[in-house]
């Protein structure tokens, strides 16, 4: 009996053996990962090491790598040893339907499942494909569609009494929302709706592919309406800023000139919208589908297969959170009533000050031109 209950133990160690062999064994191979996650109680996507109180997507994911023997703990610890890279790195509070990092992982069985089985029910893996060795998600990305679902009584004009729940969007409003939202494509620069970033920053030029607004649909009793906006690289806070300016010209505020403004060198004050509504849709990597998508090795990155899984995770997970949030905690609402505290025609007045102060002291030529109201 002795023997057996030795034997027993031995054989257990052996498997244990086995499998520890075996992960060894695995190849570790660059793949992508298709993400969506709803980011609410997350301080956005990207993980900051070391500083464990601000809670980040890329924690949770991270975890559920090691946990399911995909990474080794080490490569946990240290995020360049698996090559890790995320598509983009979107801000506290934003979620994301198709999110995409790359990374070197071991090609075990059934991975995504077991991934899934160590991540929250509101962050899942929806697909997993092979890339190049050399791919990086970051630097592959040819451009990015985001969308901002906002309710629609933040385009009532200032002076109309609106009650919140009743206010329908009319189609005159509409179109001039779009005819405004049409005057961000093409390159501009941006520098007025980010932070740090000075007005002769070549950095702050970025290209606009499309963007408007599509039509309003209710939810809950509420009106809603979805603004899409497609770039080839967005910076910190920009859409959010685009869609801040907007509402407040629409609203009465501001005047449509402000929109030319914003784009010369001097510093124009420019609302920076909630957070909330915020969606990363889908990232674009045509030029690396046209150079590998075909080759017979690599498959092209085009989730056709995930969308109705992306339709069902933004249904179930990231519509219902930015509805329930704004009528709880009134996000839009109370950010309307700060638009009166904006100073939208001060510019002009800046701009004579901002001359009289610079013959005076050099040292202020080198100002940084874009301050943020709210950051």
């Amino acid at each position: 009996e002795e023997n057996g209950h030795q034997n027993k133990r031995l054989k257990s160690g052996a498997d244990e053996e086995d499998a520890e062999n075996q992960n060894k064994k695995s190849p570790k191979r660059k793949i992508v990962l298709l993400m969506a996650y709803s980011g609410k109680g997350y301080h956005g996507m990207q993980r900051n090491v070391g500083s464990s109180q601000f809670k980040t997507i890329e924690d949770d994911l991270v975890s559920a790598l090691v946990q399911s023997g995909c990474i080794p703990e080490n490569h946990g610890e240290d995020m360049k040893k698996m090559s890790f890279q995320r598509c983009a790195r979107t801000d506290k509070g934003v979620s994301a339907a198709g999110q995409i990092v790359s990374l070197k992982v071991r090609l075990i069985d059934d991975i995504v499942e077991k991934i899934n089985n160590h991540l929250p029910s509101h962050i899942r893996i929806l697909g997993l494909k092979r890339v190049t060795g050399g791919f990086n998600s970051k630097n592959k990305c040819d451009a990015r569609t985001y969308s901002y679902m906002l309710p629609t009584f933040a385009f009532a004009h200032k002076d109309h009494d609106v009650q919140e729940e009743l206010y329908r969007l009319d189609r005159e409003t509409l179109e001039r929302v779009n005819k405004l939202l049409a005057c961000y494509k093409g390159t501009h620069n941006f520098h007025n709706f980010t932070s740090q970033k000075g007005p002769r920053d070549p950095s702050a030029k970025r290209y606009i592919m499309e963007m408007y607004c599509g039509e309003p649909f209710v939810r809950e009793n509420m009106e809603f309406a979805v603004i899409k906006v497609k770039g080839q690289s967005f910076m910190m806070h920009q859409i959010r800023k685009m869609i801040g300016l907007v509402i407040a010209i629409v609203k009465g505020y501001a005047a449509e000139s402000i929109m030319e403004c914003s784009w010369g060198e001097e510093k124009v004050d420019v609302p920076k919208a909630p957070g909330l509504g915020l969606v990363l849709e889908k990232v674009h990597f045509e030029k690396y589908n046209r150079r590998f998508g075909n080759d017979g090795l690599h498959e092209p990155l085009e989730w056709t297969e995930e969308e109705e899984k992306i339709a069902v995770f933004k249904e179930q997970y990231i519509y219902p959170t930015i509805i329930n949030t704004e009528r709880e905690e009134k996000s839009m609402a109370n950010w309307l009533n700060t638009l009166p505290i904006h100073d939208f025609n001060s510019t002009a007045a800046e701009m004579q000050t901002n001359n009289k102060n610079s013959k005076k002291s050099s040292d202020l030529e080198g100002s940084d031109g874009c301050g943020d109201d709210s950051d």
